[in-house]
C-alpha cells in the first residue's frame, strides 16, 4: 500500500458529473477544555464508480484533478439502500 492519505466519509451530494462531495467527520477531546468536538470538512472527490447520496465510501488523496478536486473514491464501502418512495420523490410525481 502507497503512502497517500485515505479518509472514510459519507456522500452529501452527487449533482455533478464525475464529482461527489464527500464530508468527513473528526471526533477528538479538546486539548484544554477536555470536551469532545465533532467537527467536519466536506471534499470534493472524482467519482468514476457512481455513488450516490448516503453511500460510506472511502477517499484517497491523488495529483490534482481539477481547481478543487484533489480525491478520489477508491471504494464504497457501504450502500445506502433507498426505498421506491425516496425515487418518486426525486421524480416530483
Amino acid at each position: 500500500m502507497n503512502k497517500r492519505r485515505r479518509l472514510v466519509g459519507t456522500v452529501v451530494s452527487d449533482k455533478m458529473q464525475k464529482t461527489a462531495v464527500v464530508e468527513v467527520e473528526r471526533v477528538y477531546r479538546h486539548p484544554l477544555y477536555h470536551k469532545v468536538v465533532r467537527t467536519a470538512k466536506a471534499f470534493k472527490v472524482h467519482d468514476e464508480l457512481g455513488a450516490s447520496v448516503g453511500d460510506k465510501v472511502r477517499i484517497v488523496e491523488s495529483k490534482p484533478i481539477s481547481r478543487t478536486k484533489h480525491w478520489v473514491i477508491e471504494e464504497i464501502l457501504r450502500v445506502e439502500e433507498r426505498s421506491e418512495e425516496d425515487s418518486v420523490e426525486e421524480l416530483g410525481v
